[in-house]
Order: C-alpha cells, then structure tokens, then sequence
C-alpha cells in the first residue's frame, strides 16, 4: 500500500467530548466517533478534567471511528490533536496532580473556561509588559500564565511537586509519543511566548508575576515547533490503546479552534487572506484572521507569529458566550425552559420565514450577549449582559422574539470585531463558519446580513477535524509541509450571501447595540462609585 492509500486520523478534544475522525489523503471524511468527557465544578468559577479521562476517551473514539470508516489501523500514517486551551499538571514520573487544593490528584487539568485566576489575570495587565501587546492588550483568565500563577499561590504543596504543565493538544501528543514537543500554535497563544523573537519567554514579565520559575516548573526544554511538525512516532504503549502501529506519526498539535481555522481556511493558504476571516462557533465563538504581517488590535489576541500556520500572524478575536447564551435564553424563558433541544429546532422552524419577510422581528428588543464577559473587542471578563424591553408575556411569540434578539446580538458582537480588524488593515469580506452554527439557518442568515459577508461553510462535515488531520498529514511531508497538505485535503464550499434589503434595520440596531455598551459602562461606573 502507498502512502496516497494510507488513512489520516484527526482528533479534537472539546470541551465535553473527544472526537475522532478518519480521512483519506484527499481529505474525504471515512468515518467518525465521539465520546464524552467527565467535567468537575467543585466551586463557582472552578472548571475541572482529568486527563486520564480524556485519553480514555481519544482511544475510544480513535478504535470506534476505525470501525465505522472500515479502516484497519496499520494502514493509518499520521494522527493530529487538537484541543482547547486547558491546562494539565504533572509531578514525578509523570504522576497527575490535583488542580484544586485539598481535591483527588485525578482531577489534573484546569479546563480552558475556567475562571479561578481573573485577579491574577489583572496583575498580568497592570505590569504593561511589552508580551500584552501581543494579546490585545489585556491578559485573558482564560490564559495559562493567571492560572498557573494562582496554582502557585493558592496550591504551594502541588507547585512544589510540579515537573510538568502542558497546554491539552500538547499532553496529548506527549502522552502519544512520549516527546516533551511544545507546538508554536499552544504556547504563543496562551503561554506569552513570542515566537518571532529569538528570545522567546520574556523573564522580565515572568519574574513580575512570581513566576520566575516557570521554565523548570513547566518542564521546556527546547524551542517551540512548527505546527505540522513531525513530533515522533506513537509509542507503544499509545499505539496499543489507539488501535494503530509504531509506523504512525505524530503532528504538532493545534488549540481547538485554530484547527477550524486551519480546516476552513486550507484551500486559501498562499492567497489574498485580509479579506477572510474564520469563526469556529459551537458554545463560544472564536474569531481567527491571518496576515502575513503583525497588526496589534486592542482587545483582540495576538498578533501570534505562526499560530496556525508557519510564515504568518494571527488575530483572534472571540465571544466567550455564543450557543451557551441561546442555550440559557431557552432555560430561562418560562415557555421553552422544558424543551431542552426542541426549544432551538421550533426557533428555527418558526423565525427564518419571518426574516425572509421582515427584517427587524422585535424593534423594542435589544441585547448585549456579554453573558460571561466580554472577551473581544473590550477584553473586559467582568463585562455583564443587557436585555432591553421586556414585558410580563410568557407566550410563545415572546420567546421566539427573545431568541431572535438573542442571535441578533450574538451576531452584532461578531460585526463589533470585525470593524476592529478593519480599522487595523483588514478588509473582511468571506466569514468561514465551522462548528453547530453552521446548523442554524437563523445564525447564518443574521452573520450574513448583520456583517455584510458572504458566509462560506465547508462542505466537509468535520472541518475541526480535518484541521488535525491537515496537521498530521504536513508531518509526513517536509517539502510541502502545512500549505501542500491543506490545499490537497480542502472540501468543496457553499457560500451563503447577505440579503441588502435587510442591512438599514441591522444598522439600526447595530448602533443601538453600541448605545447599550455605553449605558451599560456607564452604569458600572455609577454602582461602583
């Protein structure tokens, strides 16, 4: 069998879940699997996995999408990981440690959303190190420095016995290969490495922070990699779990979202890239542009020096509320809070012929989404959510214009970022959706009107996890690498465009959305003086 006829695997580990897909080097989707990842809230703010877990959970989901691809697994070249930013900790000879104080030592990874280190997080902004100016300006919680800082703090016992922190897809490719690789992707994104300098950790701010430690603490001890980047053939041991053989490669990892970015924008590597623009949206939503040049944007993340791909910068921007929000609009109106799922499917079914026929549904119903802050473009995690002209009606009608302020609002936050990249040398004009959203006609059709745009979605049903298999698929090239290997695995595409006749309502709204930001700063200020 010829390396043309070997099987590529992806994987992406989410937030609940470890999925796995398998390809094949054109990039058709064979078969895939999932399987559910266990999550611990032992305190408000606290978000907790376990690793064990999660792999667990990869070697199901790897052996069952074998299965259903019909696939045998010696015949499998190349396997990537992605996943979200989450942080794990190790101690001696790669023992888990517990990320809570007092908590079981299975409980080993601080999960991307969690919020524990937001104090932290602001003493990282007011050192106005020159490494904020590669995140926007301000230092997310969401970020592995805060969190790291507050284990340091608040948990000496597990700091002290800590040889080892990694972002999650860089664990999983550890733990797959046995190789202590760090992907460029994980560590500029979240970690302030700067990629682009020859003196990558900036000691200063470490040492600012009290982390003056960090390099022996979380256990680099090389450069960055590359995306793509072979990192080394499975183990063993992770061949015999995964259901594949030593000959298997490994990639340099990818963050969750940055894969949807690699997976909708592939095609376009090498080409006119300001004017497109990548949003992986599922229960948040995150916003990735690539330029071949550094644009800092305040409140927007980066610029990262190869992120996504090696020779070029990222801009990411972000909500940290999207398909959550409508998930708790559902729960919280009287008339759909026992739906469950159906509450979504009936807003579809009744909403989208309204919009075809009338633009604005609810002209007294505004919102702001910033439910769980505002990531981009205020990076103000404190920021709170609005809702404007509500009555006593419980009706039906009253939470289906409820869910359409809801999703208006949702896709006036993505036009908010938008204009923050134009303002800065973008020209933003295709929207690549990924993620559930792409099954919403009504966020489709809002992301279109609201922006402008055309709306492009990938006709593969797994762009996330035809990112990791990009990735894993570049690590057996190395003259092509990452822009040969996406070029030749993108799917065909569907585009969706914007309806003009909606734009001057959509306006309307868009500058009401920005009064209720000013009111609502304004108020803030009141409550706090």
């Amino acid at each position: 069998m010829t390396l043309k006829d070997k099987a590529i695997i992806g994987v992406d580990v989410g937030t609940g879940s470890a999925r796995a897909g398998v390809f094949d080097s054109t990039g058709k989707l064979l078969g895939s699997a999932s399987h559910p990842i266990a999550m611990n809230r032992p305190r408000p703010d606290f978000v907790e996995q376990d690793s064990a877990n999660i792999w667990e959970s990869v070697c199901k989901s790897v052996k069952d999408a074998l299965i259903r691809a019909d696939v045998n697994g010696n015949d499998v070249a190349a396997i990537g990981f992605d996943a979200t930013c989450s942080l794990v900790i190790r101690g001696a000879n790669d023992s888990p440690l517990p990320v809570s104080p007092d908590g079981p030592a299975n409980w080993d990874v601080i999960v991307w959303m969690d919020h524990r280190a937001t104090r932290e997080a602001e003493e990282c902004t007011a050192t106005g190190s020159k490494v904020l100016d590669y995140i926007g300006g301000t230092m997310s919680p969401e970020m592995e420095i805060p969190k790291l800082m507050w284990l340091k703090r608040h948990s000496p016992e597990v700091w002290n016995k800590m040889t080892a922190a990694y972002d999650l897809a860089d664990f999983l490719a550890y733990r797959a290969t046995g190789d202590n690789a760090r992907s460029c992707c994980t560590v500029t994104c979240k970690w302030t490495h700067l990629a682009h300098e020859e003196n990558p950790w900036n000691q200063e701010f470490l040492s600012s922070v009290g982390l003056d430690d960090f390099i022996e603490k979380v256990g680099i001890d090389g450069p960055a990699v590359a995306v793509g980047t072979p990192v080394g053939n499975l183990s063993a041991t992770a061949a015999r779990e995964l259901g594949l053989n030593t000959n298997c490669m490994v990639g340099a990892g990818l963050i969750d979202a940055h894969a949807g970015a690699l997976g909708t924008l592939g095609a376009h590597l090498g080409g006119n890239l300001d004017q497109r623009f990548a949003m992986i949206a599922g229960t948040s939503t995150c916003h990735m542009a690539l330029s071949p040049e550094a644009r800092f944007i305040k409140g927007v993340w980066g610029p990262y020096f190869g992120a996504v791909a090696p020779g070029l910068w990222l801009n990411e921007g972000g909500q940290s509320a999207t398909g959550a929000l409508l998930d708790h609009i559902c729960a919280l109106h009287p008339f759909a809070r026992d739906m469950g799922r159906d509450a979504h499917r009936l807003a579809g079914e009744k909403l989208l012929p309204r919009m075809m026929e009338q633009a604005d549904l609810a002209p007294r119903l505004h919102m702001l989404p910033d439910f769980h802050g505002n990531r981009s473009p205020l990076a103000d995690p404190e920021a709170l959510g609005v809702i404007s002209g509500l009555t006593l009606d419980q009706s039906e009608e009253s939470f289906l214009d409820l869910y359409w302020a809801t999703a208006c609002a949702i896709a006036y936050g993505t036009r908010h970022i938008i204009d923050a990249l134009n303002a800065t040398g973008y020209d933003i004009r295709h929207i690549h959706l990924s993620g559930g959203h792409t099954a919403s006609p009504v966020l489709v059709k809002l992301y279109a009107d609201v922006t402008g745009c055309d709306v492009v979605m990938s006709e593969c049903p797994e762009p996330v996890l035809l990112g990791s298999a990009m990735l894993a698929a570049a690590a057996l090239d190395s003259e092509g690498g990452l822009e040969a290997a996406s070029r030749s695995m993108a799917a065909p595409e569907t585009v969706k465009t914007p309806d003009e006749s909606a734009r001057a309502d959509h306006d309307r709204r868009y500058a009401i959305f920005h009064k209720l930001h000013a009111h609502r700063q304004e108020l803030d200020a009141m409550s706090k003086a």
